[in-house]
């Protein structure tokens, strides 16, 4: 009998990799549920955006600039920083992807909050590296003072995240100021800003400020949640171009579209315009924040596009029991945690609180 063939095999690290789960969809050959799992906006692309991008569309035979030098001068100007300040990727997940790329590796360790943005410990494996996961506490803040303590010789890099995916609030400048300056200058510090638009926390850390004082410091963006355009993934870090240099050399060829930049690009152009649907987002935060209050419901602070229930051990049963109402009603459930909630249209929203009240007794 003939041996079976050896199969290549993959590195360790990629083999054991946590599964990145994206928010349910529905069926596809059932009625539209109501989707509020993946932190998208309600809203459709503005106009003079949906035209540019179907312009764009029309030489889709020909390659974007591969460099995207209209996009990132465009970004930097509105930062107050130059074009080599930025580096764009194919969401902020990606542009956080190569920052890791560029400064991690075997034996390095990347700090980070946890329960955080669910793809930090999937990058920082791909990277090769040790993911150093800290504890929340218990009202869904970072517990700094033990991300502090959880420095090493070894630790190349730690990611922040204002406001926190999933739980939702934000970092505070006292705090993140008395946190830098634990932090020695060697390591790197990436402050992911993806949901910057929709906090109104005062106290907050305003990241671009905190540029100008922290040469070891990066900001993360996406026009994926204020700017609707998270089908076309576009992002970016951005902070000291010596810093940033070696993130662009990472950077994949061409992994920003040509309709993808064009978006990003009138979208800047349309700022107040889309910032308006932001302050309806804020408005309905606060009045499913407020009616959730009302369930019963202990919510962090929410400072996103998102609220946090902390369902503990009912998290599926709760999250199983939406999708099974009518109509349907999708959110991101993490198993024995909790539950997020993206901000949806009022309509959406209220089809929620519905469908949680008739549940029952809560789990907070």
């Amino acid at each position: 009998m003939d041996r079976p063939a050896a199969r290549p095999e993959p590195r360790p690290a990629v083999a054991a990799l946590p599964r990145y789960v994206p928010g349910a969809r529905g069926a596809a050959d059932g009625p539209p549920p109501v989707k509020l799992s993946s932190n998208e906006s309600p809203y459709p692309p503005l106009p003079s955006v949906a035209q540019a991008v179907a312009a764009a569309g029309e030489v889709a035979h020909r390659y974007p600039d591969m460099f995207a030098v209209e996009l990132h001068e465009r970004i930097g100007a509105f930062l107050g920083l130059s074009a080599e300040s930025v580096a764009v990727g194919g969401g902020s997940v990606a542009a956080l992807h190569h920052v890791l790329q560029a400064y991690t590796g075997a034996g390095d360790e990347v700090i980070f909050a946890w329960r955080s943005f669910e793809a930090y410990p999937i990058l920082t494996q791909v990277a090769g590296a040790t993911a150093v996961p800290v504890p929340l506490t218990e009202d869904g803040r970072h517990d700094l003072d033990a991300m502090a303590a959880a420095i090493t010789e070894r630790t190349k890099v730690i990611l922040l995240c204002s406001p926190n995916n999933p739980t939702g609030p934000t970092l505070r400048t006292a705090e993140v100021e008395g946190f830098l300056a634990h932090v020695p200058s060697r390591v790197l510090v990436v402050l992911d800003e993806a949901y910057v638009e929709f906090v109104r926390d005062p106290d907050v850390i305003d990241g671009r400020a905190a540029l100008d004082r922290h040469p070891n410091l990066l900001i993360a963006r996406t026009f994926s949640k204020a700017y609707g355009l998270a089908g076309l993934r576009v992002g970016y870090v951005a902070g000291d171009a010596e810093l940033i240099a070696p993130v662009r050399s990472c950077v994949t060829p061409f992994s920003v579209s040509a309709p993808a930049q064009t978006a990003a690009i009138v979208s800047l152009d349309a700022r107040d315009e889309l910032l308006e649907r932001v302050e309806a987002v804020v408005a309905e935060r606060g009045r499913v924040a407020d009616a959730l209050a009302e369930l019963g419901w202990t919510v962090p602070d929410p400072q996103g596009n998102f609220v946090w229930l902390a369902a503990g051990e009912r998290t599926a049963e709760i999250a199983a029991a939406l999708a099974a109402a009518e109509p349907a009603v999708l959110v991101r459930p993490f198993a024995g945690e909790g539950i997020r909630v993206t901000i949806g249209t009022r309509d959406e929203n209220d089809a929620m609180l519905a469908a949680l009240a008739s549940l029952g007794a809560n789990a907070s």
